[in-house]
Formats: structure tokens, C-alpha cells, sequence
């Protein structure tokens, strides 16, 4: 093991025939980290949760979660990892106490432990008024909420997170983020898969970009965003756009890099400013109908373009503009 990595990856690979779905990542997080994997959905960050888990074998690679090899002691793996995966892993006609009860015993918690440990992990998930009530009555967001405390009833030392928000509202959006800085705090590091940019700011110390089964770049969101050589970002909502417009934005100086996505056309610009005067008489001699034009400063999704070529927000279905998701303290 690396340093202090309490999770270390080098150069994970899965395969499944032809298709590459880990292409050697290579990764590693200290202790008491929020790491995110961001990236679109394909891009290989379940597969890379489900090697470190012990549930899918590496083509090539090795791993260690608090120094133990996933390949060669799985048991002793998940005695040290708590896992919440994308699907609702919990029996609908069960009450969530009973729910807990089940996967209690299956992470070897004692019996005469669990019923305490059941109280404080649903007080934490607030949801000790609920406990007895069916799961098939509760909320999408009531029931990940049950799916993170059956992962953290044998106090792991790692918890896995696979895109946990997918498919609920914003208000318990935010409460789950906040429920894990909160367990955070308390020391828990967490592996957090997500394609909501908005998720990857707010939460992670660190984020590892991925696209394609490929790592492409590691760091906090600042170093992420220093790295693309650019100033301001220019997003402009228009019809009649077209790919020429693409061309000769990527032709000029002043950008550097530029993408369109239906009716959005989004530039990372190295003299923001300066380039909207030629921009809009563009657009306007082209025929292009325009609706918007915004400047803002560089963010994951400006770095996702530079890497990629590709917008990540378009593809992936993250939280409209203006969606609140809170702001870690």
C-alpha cells in the first residue's frame, strides 16, 4: 500500500471480450477522503466500485482496501467496506427495521449489538419515526437513505457510494449530500461515484475524472481546473447552430476548447470578453437565432471538454441550471 492510501488502485483493468470496461486505472485515497469518480454513465466507475468491493474480479491490476488484497482475502475486503450500490437493495415488503436486521446479520453483526446499532443508524438517516413502516411505503429518497444505513451497520472503515442521488428530488438530493459530509466528519472515507457535476464540487476533496473505462485526470477542483489553460467560459443558447461554428472557434487563439450539444454551445476561452463581439456577429450572419449568452469562470465541466471534446452535462442528465444542491461547509 501506497503512503496513507487506505484505498489503492494501480492500474485496474476489466474486460469483457472486446469491450474495455476499466482501462488501467490507477488511483489511491487516504483516509478521512470524499474521492470522487465523475464521469458520464459508461464510463466505467461502477465496474471500478464493483473490483474493489470484491464482486467482480479485475482483468488485470491489483487493488488493496486498508491494505488488504481484493483477489486474495474478498472477506476480510468487506469486513472493512460499506457498499451502496445504484439499485435499491432492500426487500419492499419488509419494514426497514427488519431490512436492517437482515443485512446486519449479513455483514456478521452480532445479534446482541444490532438492535443498538439499528437505533443509531436510523437516527442518523433520520428515519427512527419510519423504522417499522413497509419499504414499498417510503419515498425513492426515504429508501436510498435505508440503503446507505444498511451499508454503514458494521462501522466500515470505507463506504462506497454508486451514484446514490440518481432518480430523486432536490431536497433529498441535498439531504444525502449532506448526510455524507456528515458521516465524513465523523472520520468515514468515502469512494463517491457520481455525473452530476454539481454532486463532485460540492462534496469531494478530490476527484478522479473518467471516461470511456479511462482515468484522465486526478485532482481537487481547483488543480482540475487549473489545468485547461483557460480563463472564462462562454455558454450561448441559440438555434441554427451548427458544427462550422465549432470549427472555427477551435481555429481561433483566444479558445480553447469548444463544444456543441443541440442548441448549446459551450467554449472554454483564454480571453473570455474579448471574443463575444465576434461571437455573436457570427452566429448572427449565419442565421443563428440567439436566446442567451453566459460568462462564467472554469468548473468540472469546463475541464470535461478540454479532456474529452465532449460537454458531460448534456450527456448525462444532471441537475437542471439553478438546481440547488447545497454548499459544504
Amino acid at each position: 500500500m501506497r503512503g496513507d492510501a487506505i484505498i489503492d488502485a494501480e492500474r485496474l483493468t476489466k474486460r469483457y471480450g472486446e469491450i474495455v470496461a476499466v482501462d488501467s486505472v490507477s488511483f489511491e485515497v487516504p483516509e478521512g477522503e470524499i474521492f470522487g469518480l465523475l464521469g458520464p454513465n459508461g464510463a466505467g466507475k461502477t465496474t471500478t466500485i464493483g473490483i474493489l468491493s470484491c464482486l467482480v474480479t479485475p482483468t488485470a491490476g491489483s487493488a488493496r482496501i486498508c491494505g488488504i488484497d481484493v483477489t486474495k482475502d474478498s472477506l476480510g475486503v468487506r469486513s472493512k467496506i460499506g457498499v451502496v450500490p445504484q439499485e435499491i437493495a432492500l426487500y419492499p415488503t419488509l419494514s426497514a427495521r427488519d431490512n436492517l436486521v437482515f443485512w446486519g446479520r449479513m455483514y456478521g453483526v452480532p445479534d446482541h449489538a444490532l438492535k443498538q446499532r439499528i437505533e443509531e443508524i436510523l437516527e442518523t438517516v433520520e428515519l427512527s419515526d419510519r423504522a417499522d413502516s413497509r419499504i414499498d411505503t417510503f419515498s425513492g429518497g426515504m429508501k436510498r437513505r435505508v440503503n446507505i444505513a444498511a451499508g454503514l451497520l458494521h462501522r466500515p472503515s470505507v463506504l462506497f457510494l454508486d451514484e446514490p442521488t440518481v432518480g430523486i428530488d432536490p431536497q433529498t438530493r441535498r439531504s444525502i449530500l449532506e448526510l455524507v459530509v456528515e458521516l465524513n466528519d465523523h472520520g468515514l472515507t468515502v469512494l463517491y461515484t457520481t455525473h452530476y457535476l454539481e454532486e463532485a464540487e460540492f462534496l469531494c476533496n478530490r476527484i478522479g475524472i473518467m471516461d470511456e473505462g479511462k482515468m484522465l485526470a486526478i485532482g481537487t477542483k481547483e488543480e482540475l481546473t487549473a489545468t485547461i489553460g483557460a480563463t472564462g467560459v462562454i455558454a450561448v443558447s441559440a438555434d441554427g447552430m451548427d458544427e462550422s461554428i465549432v470549427g472555427w472557434l477551435r481555429s481561433l487563439d483566444a479558445v480553447a476548447d469548444a463544444a456543441l450539444v443541440e442548441s448549446e454551445l459551450t467554449i472554454n476561452v483564454i480571453a473570455g470578453p474579448n471574443l463575444l463581439p465576434a461571437l455573436v456577429e457570427k452566429l448572427t450572419s449565419s442565421g443563428a437565432a440567439v436566446h442567451s449568452v453566459d460568462v462564467t469562470v472554469p468548473n468540472l465541466e469546463s475541464v470535461f471538454l478540454h479532456l474529452t471534446g465532449k460537454s458531460l452535462r448534456d450527456r448525462d442528465g444532471s441537475p437542471a441550471e439553478g438546481e440547488p444542491v447545497g454548499k459544504k461547509t
